[in-house]
């Protein structure tokens, strides 16, 4: 058990913690969280022993095994599976035990540490420090670089696999998924899942914070304030507290009467059903979601451009890859017809390496093309954003500058309450770029984009650094976008609540992709079995042969989970039309009905029947509607299951 009992903490002349309580008993899986600066890293230092509070107290067991995920890499010139093998502190001890005993001679000592070994599970140490590598990204010919010729974010992953290596009791980690890919994220989460201690976690992925927490602490005025249940559970009940303010409840009820309109024009538009369905699906949530984050500072909405092209970027029979140090190519994508239209909203799924970060810098013309084509759009305007353009910030440059160099005519006034939406109100709005947090620099990059009204949205990983607050902001906005999005991001909520359809890049392709999210991940497991099982076939074989995957037995795979779903799809489609048809026949009537002279005494008889068709027709709707949700639900529950 951890037990905080009236605690104070104070920083400066602040206080992150007043006179807190909270008790986290042994195997729950809790979920820390709460705006920014508001203390999360803090309570994790006091948890660990490293930070004192000011009044109060603080219970932790004795003898427990506290791992954590550190923020900086400690020994570079290490290789990454050495690296990752320092994490089980005990087991080194063994080593250099077995080592000294072995030098002195003594047989004895070296036997006994040698049974030590092994029951501190010595001798499968290396294959579980693969199996964490692989599942965090790593290839095998990773296992032996050094730390130091891996990139930053690599080095993330670096202390994350440290962490988990080591036995223990309670597990600390400090937003984990940051440089993380959707693959990497899937697998942790599992992990994690299974993950037999007490997990104290941090983290702004609600979908992922779902499927691990059991218990939610939110750090909110000062107050740690504990919740049972996942972050929807907390969702809901936050929004039944929050609820009972008259102001609260409006704001909500404003919010959903915006997307009913959209659904109520939309949803039977042919070239916007499917946006008007996602509109739909967030709608049935806002009760939930809306007002757990009413005191938001964040509300803001990207314009649409005035003019839009219906083809915006083809790329036609391209070779996308890299051009080598020796002046040779690298080809990750061969051959490859792709196009974007106005109005789409895609996501970019795929395996890690497989080109997905290539299509995209391809597509906006940061890499050229080894041979084909790429057409833009008579009035094709790009957003692009990626985490490169965090660094291309103006470091001396304030956000009310970085906006005026964009557009010199505009008012401070208006830019002003422009930047209030991403969060830079007051003096922050005027503070320079050098002193800013990732997350703000990632707020300020995706303002300038919006502020350029594009109709194409390419992001990259656009919720890397972003708090909860700040992710549902963005989530909603991109519902709102009208042009084109096409995104790629491990947050699995944004791209369920803003993409219509996937393509997948794999296998030096891109292609649509005929699923949803569990399918994609019911297809990665498969790939990565196949994988595995070819490995042990070719262990003798070289690296080549050993990373081929049986295509045949990916497409049987991928073949059954179709089949297994087409059923409901068909009814889904089904329903669809049957909901289009009443709405037709609906506008006929409406438009009839709107003969004055309908409502003269010679034309009673019309009029009536008119209005029989009317209510018929509305039935109809009514029944078709409740058949399409009865059968969504019964297919994302079959999906779940499948996944």
């Amino acid at each position: 058990m951890i037990q905080f009992s009236q605690v104070s903490l104070q920083r400066g002349t602040q206080f992150l913690l007043e006179q807190a309580d909270m008790t986290i008993f042994e195997g729950q899986k809790v979920g820390l969280i709460g705006a920014n600066g508001a203390g999360k890293s803090s309570l994790f230092a006091m948890v660990r022993g490293e930070l004192h509070a000011d009044t109060g107290e603080i219970f932790l067991p004795g003898q427990k095994r506290i791992a954590f995920m550190a923020q900086e890499v400690e020994d570079v010139d290490r290789t990454a599976l050495e690296y990752c093998l320092d994490g089980d502190d005990h087991l080194r001890q063994i080593e250099a035990k077995i080592e000294h005993a072995q030098a002195a001679g003594d047989d004895h000592a070296h036997a006994h540490w040698l049974s030590e070994y092994e029951n501190a599970h010595g001798y499968t140490a290396r294959s579980r420090g693969e199996t964490l590598l692989q599942g965090l990204g790593f290839k095998m010919a990773d296992m032996e670089k050094k730390v130091a010729d891996f990139s930053g974010g690599w080095r993330i992953r670096l202390n994350l696999a440290r962490a988990l290596m080591c036995p223990s009791d309670v597990l600390l980690l400090d937003e984990p998924t940051n440089h993380l890919d959707l693959d990497a994220v899937m697998w942790l989460e599992n992990w994690l899942r299974n993950y037999p201690g007490t997990l104290i976690l941090i983290s702004h992925d609600r979908d992922f914070l779902d499927g691990i927490c059991t218990h939610i602490v939110h750090l909110y005025q000062k107050k740690l304030n504990v919740y049972k249940g996942n972050y929807s559970d907390y969702e809901r009940q936050r929004a039944e507290h929050l609820a009972q303010q008259q102001a609260t409840f409006e704001q909500q009820q404003r919010k959903r009467a915006h997307l009913q309109q959209y659904v109520d024009r939309f949803r039977y538009k042919a070239t916007k059903a499917k946006q008007a369905q996602s509109r739909l699906k967030m709608l049935e949530k806002m009760e939930l979601i809306g007002p757990a984050h009413i005191d938001s500072q964040f509300e803001f909405t990207i314009p649409m451009a005035d003019k839009t092209s219906d083809q915006l970027v083809s790329l036609i029979q391209a070779d996308l890859g890299y051009t080598l140090e020796d002046g040779g190519h690298k080809v990750q994508l061969g051959n490859c017809n792709f196009s974007i239209r106005d109005g789409q909203r895609i996501g970019l799924l795929g395996p890690n390496g497989a080109g997905k970060s290539t299509l995209i810098k391809s597509l906006v013309k940061e890499l050229p093309l080894l041979g084909g084509e790429r057409v833009y759009g008579e009035n094709t305007k790009i957003g692009y954003f990626s985490q490169h353009q965090l660094s291309a910030l103006d470091l001396e440059a304030s956000p009310v500058l970085h906006i005026q160099r964009l557009t010199p005519t505009a008012l401070e006034a208006d830019v002003r309450k422009y930047l209030g939406g991403f969060g830079f109100t007051g003096d922050d709005a005027l503070r320079a770029v050098k002193g800013f947090s990732g997350g703000e620099k990632a707020r300020l990059a995706l303002s300038l984009i919006a502020w350029q009204k594009p109709n194409l949205l390419i992001l990259d990983e656009p919720t890397n650094h972003l708090d909860i607050e700040m992710r549902q902001a963005l989530t909603e906005a991109l519902q709102e976008f009208d042009g084109a999005i096409l995104v790629v991001s491990h947050d699995r909520h944004l791209i369920n609540s803003t993409v219509d359809e996937f393509f997948l890049v794999a296998d030096n392709q891109v292609a649509p992709f005929d699923g949803d999210l569990p399918a994609y991940y019911a297809w990665l497991q498969a790939r990565q079995q196949q994988a595995q099982k070819s490995a042990v076939a070719g262990a003798s074989s070289t690296e080549a042969k050993v990373e081929k995957v049986d295509k045949k037995e990916e497409r049987r795979r991928a073949a059954e989970l179709r089949e297994k779903l087409r059923p409901l799809r068909k009814q889904i489609e089904k329903h669809e039309k049957d909901m289009h048809k009443a709405q037709e026949q609906l506008d006929v009537v409406t438009e009839a009905m709107s003969d004055s002279s309908l409502y003269d005494i010679a034309n009673k008889d019309k009029l009536q029947a008119l209005l029989a068709d009317e209510a018929k027709w509305k039935k109809a709707l009514e029944q078709a509607e409740e058949a399409w949700f009865e059968a969504q639900e019964a297919l994302e529950q079959a999906e779940a299951e499948l996944s």
